[in-house]
């Protein structure tokens, strides 16, 4: 393959791991730049060679040369191939070595690296640069016949699946029938000749695949391996990965070409892959897997049982101290535990790479306060480390003891990634997605080994079992970037793929069936356990956010509407109740005829006799909430939904009145008439009245303070429950702090009319009773035209709390109920949105909306306490908005509540 001529444009592409500082001047000294050009991967590999780390010689092609291969249609921009060619020579001088030489030849790798690591995602090649000739003469030379052959066939399986297209299965078939013909149970039992044999069965596979020999050109394999990662960039798997990561899709892949070294030249070789500390627990230790006799690649796709790390303390004890030294010194030299692949050559140590490792949560909260008391990194810097998605972690249900007790355990694995998972046995990754997007399944997906294709599996899953594979292994490494509850190398698992059913002992689980993983204990047990939430105690947890809660400035607090929810809120850390939805309280068995009696009435004195019902209950409500946040805010909002929701639905009620026809057809006793007459009177009264409640557009109709107008008795009830459960706590030697939340709001005179009527409730109270409590009367900020006009609510109001489902509703014009299950899954699938805006506020629409009404607000009132309530409350970009914004507080559900301490700390941090 001729090399291309030069173009005009004489853009850099390839640097030498020895030219870090060219690319440093070219970048202006930014590391963060260098890793974008260079990829995570290549800007280690020239770090460490310049620190003097046993790295074998290499080069990259940067992310800048990806992107303009794929924004060309797969055209070689400028003088890239000169440069590639050149980089080579310099290898020729550096190694003594000469590419497709046939006395002394120089093979290479070819691996991918992105900015952001993507463990698997994309594509690697090893051995470029044998071929027949070269195999030959390599064999006469060395006599090493078995050790020639098997990196050939390796080169041939590689690059036909990566850069051909080749189905990996069809040269993973025939080393099955070569082990099975052999008599032999693994790869590394099988002769040179089993492994001659392959390389011609390979070598044929690629013929009848694509109608092309093998490229036997040394040039030719570097370069198609080259464009094949660049074109990875832009495969399937990877574009899932990203898309769970939210790595952006314009970063590109660089390329890393490195002189080959091999693990699978005898007994003095290896290669294996390690964590400087472990990467399930964060304990400081080294964790990981290594192989004697064998290639890279046969650590991390899990087709070998691998041996721990700490083995080769014992088979290698001069490798193993030197590894741990190396260890220690990249961790203190980037701060952060190092996962690093090595190979060991004829007893010589060679690094391949090394990375920031993928850890679980649990490890991570560990690392960050472990690294502060070591003082390698600060208490900010550990805060900002600590993700507030990996806080979820904590809260995320364990299997109940109890129940696990009397469960069947059926295997045990290695416990890779820690939770409990439960689900249905799923075989491979299409049905899982399947099975997970289309009918809502609980899925766990059972694989012998993973492979960067299953990804979209995985992240549909529960969690992942695999009958091979260790702690390095892709499985391994995705199971914990993601917090799936993993459990694999269960060795006792028979997989028939074929059948969809797997083997353990005699027993047989068919695909569909339940079964119940923890990830921490590596346990499989039977069937679907029960969960329950653990307790939150975790020390490095709460020492992280111990020092989140000295960095942020917006409170967090929480939405409940029980004191056992508040009493939960509490102990995560929340700071008061932002949104008390009293609507709740009124759907309890006891309570819910009071309600629809009261909806019934036919008269205002019928009304008002159901609502005194509802008095003392309300009452009794508040004074348990008021205590468990004895001293703290508790917002209390007044009834929102329309009243037609407490009643049963229109439908359900005309086919019950269908069935009790029938019913008083059959009736045979005068007893029977009667009864099934109040019936079907009771029922079309109940049906009248939700027909003269009908509203075509609910949302939008006599809602929250137009309901309160309508029959201000309702509210006024609410307020008295309110400040008379307020002075019972009071009288008890609790604190407590009611602000009253009116709804639904969109012009001031409203809360004018319902705010002065209220007041007065409470003011008759406190004077009743004698005791004076501290309050506040607000309204939701969720109509367009009450944040508008939010000057004229904050001459009135005390307080906003945002509504901003119902805003981003209104803002969008989207019904939140129908588009989520409609159109806007569509939307965000085709990039029309950028986001789910009801799962992250919209700062361009709502969020613009939301500035104004804080503008407005504060101009009039500079002192006006600000929220928001609701879902959004909890998301941390929809926090950072709420930060920069100036709010007073965030509120979420209570299991939020640490999930956004930490994200408001992050505000603050990403702002500074």
């Amino acid at each position: 393959m001729q090399s291309e001529s030069p173009s005009k444009n004489d853009s850099r592409y390839v640097y030498l791991f020895g030219e870090v500082e060219a690319v440093e001047k070219k970048v202006g000294g930014d590391w963060e730049e260098v890793r974008a050009l260079l990829g995570g991967k290549g800007a280690n590999l020239a770090e460490m060679t310049r620190l003097g780390i046993p790295v074998c010689p290499g080069f990259t092609v940067t992310t800048e040369a990806c992107n303009a291969y794929l924004s060309a249609t797969g055209r070689f921009p400028g003088s890239l191939w000169d440069q590639e060619l050149a980089a080579m020579k310099e290898l020729e001088k550096v190694t003594g070595k000469v590419f497709g030489d046939l006395d002394n030849p120089l093979l290479v790798s070819c691996r991918s690296g992105a900015k952001f690591s993507m463990p698997g995602m994309m594509d690697t090649v090893l051995n470029i640069g044998l071929n027949d000739d070269v195999v030959q003469k390599w064999v006469k030379r060395s006599g090493e016949t078995r050790f020639v052959y098997d990196s050939y066939r390796r080169l041939v399986q590689m690059f036909g699946s990566v850069v051909l297209g080749v189905d990996d299965e069809a040269f993973e078939k025939v080393i099955t029938e070569q082990r099975n013909s052999a008599g032999v149970t693994s790869d590394s039992q099988l002769s040179a000749e089993d492994w001659m044999k392959a390389t011609e069965k390979f070598k044929q596979i690629v013929k009848d695949h694509t109608g092309e020999s093998f490229p036997t050109d040394p040039y030719d394999q570097l370069k198609l391996a080259t464009e094949a990662v660049f074109r990875s960039w832009d495969g399937k798997r990877a574009i899932d990965y990203r898309n769970a990561a939210r790595i952006p899709h314009d970063l590109g892949t660089a390329v890393n070409i490195q002189t080959m070294v091999f693990g699978n030249m005898g007994d003095d070789c290896a290669t294996g892959v390690a964590m400087s500390r472990n990467a399930s627990t964060g304990e400081p230790e080294l964790e990981g897997d290594f192989l004697i006799n064998a290639q890279g690649e046969d650590v991390v796709a899990g087709t070998r049982q691998t041996q721990p790390i700490s083995e080769l303390k014992e088979q290698m004890p001069e490798v193993y101290d030197a590894f741990e030294k190396i260890s220690q010194r990249l961790e203190k030299h980037y701060r952060n535990m190092q996962d690093m692949e090595f190979t060991v050559e004829t007893g010589e140590l060679w690094l391949l790479q090394t990375r920031d490792g993928k850890r679980t949560a649990q490890a991570e909260v560990r690392i960050a306060v472990d690294m502060v008391e070591e003082g390698l990194i600060s208490k900010k810097e550990a805060v900002r480390r600590v993700q507030p998605d990996q806080v979820d972690f904590f809260l995320h249900p364990q299997l109940d003891e109890s129940e696990r007790k009397k469960s069947q355990l059926i295997a045990t694995g290695l416990n890779v990634s820690p939770g409990a998972a439960v689900g249905q046995v799923a075989f491979d990754a299409d049905t899982a997605e399947a099975w997970s997007r289309e009918n809502s399944k609980k899925v766990i997906m059972v694989r012998p080994e993973t492979k960067p294709d299953d990804v979209h599996g995985m992240l549909a899953s529960q969690g992942i079992l695999t009958s091979r594979g260790g702690r390095a292994s892709h499985a391994a490494l995705v199971a914990r970037q993601f917090g799936k509850p993993a459990v694999l190398g269960v060795s006792e698992m028979e997989i028939d793929l074929e059948k969809r059913q797997m083997k353990i002992g005699e027993r047989i689980i068919r695909e569909g069936d339940w079964i119940s993983l923890d990830g921490s204990s590596g346990e499989v047990l039977l069937g679907e356990l029960p969960t329950v939430v653990p307790e939150f105690d975790n020390p490095y947890l709460l020492k992280v956010l111990e020092w989140a809660d000295e960095i942020r400035r917006l409170e967090v607090w929480a939405n409940a509407d029980s004191p056992q929810d508040a009493t939960r809120a509490r102990s995560y850390g929340a700071q008061g109740i932002g949104l008390c939805r009293t609507e709740h309280m009124f759907f309890g068995a006891e309570r819910l005829p009071i309600v629809q009696s009261m909806i019934l009435s036919q008269s205002e004195e019928d009304q008002q006799n159901s609502i005194d019902c509802l008095l003392p209950l309300q009452r009794d409500d508040f004074h348990g909430l008021f205590k468990a946040m004895d001293g703290l805010p508790v917002v209390i909002r007044l009834l929102d939904p329309p009243l037609h929701e407490f009643l049963p639905a229109y439908n359900e009620l005309v086919r019950d009145l269908a069935d009790l026809r029938i019913k008083a057809e059959l009736a045979k006793t005068p007893q029977q008439k009667e009864e099934t007459a109040s019936q079907i009177q009771l029922k079309n009264d109940i049906l009248k009245r939700v027909e003269s409640l009908h509203e075509s557009n609910p949302m939008l109709g006599t809602r929250g303070v137009r309901l309160g107008i309508l029959i201000p008795a309702l509210t006024k009830m609410q307020v008295r429950a309110i400040f008379e459960a307020a002075c019972l706590a009071s009288r008890e030697g609790f604190t407590p702090i009611p602000e009253v939340m009116i709804p639904l709001t969109c012009h001031v005179n409203e809360l004018k009319l319902q705010q002065a009527e209220l007041q007065q409730v409470a003011r008759q109270v406190m004077e009743d009773e004698g005791i004076e409590i501290k309050y506040k009367f607000g309204t939701m900020i969720e109509i367009p035209r009450a944040a508008l006009t939010a000057d004229e609510f904050a001459e009135v109001a005390e307080f906003f709390s945002f509504g901003t489902n119902d805003l981003t509703q209104t803002v969008f014009g989207i019904s939140r109920d129908d588009a989520e299950a409609g159109f806007l899954v569509h939307y965000l699938e085709q990039g029309i949105l950028p986001e789910n805006p009801f799962a992250s506020l919209d700062p361009v629409g709502v969020g613009r909306l939301m500035e104004m009404a804080v503008e407005y607000g504060r101009k009039t009132n500079p002192d006006l306490e600000i929220g928001i309530c609701g879902e959004h409350g909890g998301d941390p970009s929809s926090i950072a908005l709420c930060h920069g914004l100036g709010f007073n507080y965030v509120s979420c559900s209570p299991f939020r509540v640490p999930i956004a301490r930490l994200a408001a700390a992050h505000a603050v941090l990403d702002g500074d």
